[in-house]
């Protein structure tokens, strides 16, 4: 009788193991499968850029390798509540009005960054909302991606891969490669990388003295603090 019972509350529990695992496995099949769409639909967003690009440099051959029109623009400004006040109306950069921007899945893209050391390629969007960043990383602040000043772009970790998920791995001396809506591509190197709270927004302001700069945003694993990265134009 004792044996009987015992028998079925073994089967029991090898029952409920053999559940459990499986919803593991399921939930990391579904991660898994998640990050590998996400990063061929981004790398598919690069390709439309290029075309944009290619066929924009193709119906104005002046535009291409022309060096942009350097304009010193303000940073953001923020209060003591870190509310961001963007002071530039076009965070793209150099590339036309919003009407004529190339788009993926929806939003304007403005550039496109590319980061070997983590096989990153990937659009960037013109502003930073919560469903642009759920398909793409997106400029927060700054004057736009390749003009002077620090531009702030923010992406997701979302731990399998995907957008800023691998920023934890870069170092210093690292390379980051931007290209803008005309076509030019810059090329960044780290030369910071740290941790902060998610309250400090005071990377975002500060003086590049006349440089181009940017900064990669985005969480820790634990989501308790930000990873930022500092990188400029050599």
């Amino acid at each position: 009788m004792f044996n009987s019972k015992y028998n079925k509350l073994l089967t029991v529990l090898l029952v409920v193991a053999i559940i459990a695992i499986l919803g593991i496995l399921i939930y990391v099949g579904i991660d898994w499968y998640k990050a590998y769409t996400t990063g061929n639909e981004a790398e598919e967003g690069s390709g439309q850029f290029d075309g944009y690009v290619n066929n924009t440099i193709t119906k104005n051959p002046s535009t291409n390798n022309v060096e942009n029109n350097v304009v010193d623009i303000a940073d953001p400004v923020v209060d003591e509540n870190n509310t961001i006040t963007n002071t530039n109306t076009n965070n793209g950069g150099n590339g036309g009005t919003t009407s004529n921007k190339p788009k993926y899945k929806g939003f304007n893209m403005v550039g496109k960054i590319e980061i070997p050391k983590i096989k990153l390629n990937c659009p960037v969007l013109e502003t930073a909302t919560d469903s642009a960043i759920e398909v793409a990383v997106a400029v927060l602040s700054g004057p736009g991606i390749n003009e002077v000043g620090n531009t702030v772009i923010i992406g997701h970790n979302y731990r399998n891969g995907t957008f800023f998920s691998n920023n934890k791995k870069l170092e210093l001396g690292d390379k980051i490669y931007l290209t803008d809506l005309s076509g030019k591509k810059v090329t960044y190197t780290i030369t910071k990388k740290y941790n902060t709270s998610t309250e400090d927004a005071n990377y975002m302001v500060r003086d590049t003295k006349g440089k181009r700069e940017i900064s990669l945003s985005t969480c820790t694993d634990d989501s308790k603090q930000r990873l930022i990265i500092w990188a400029e134009a050599k």
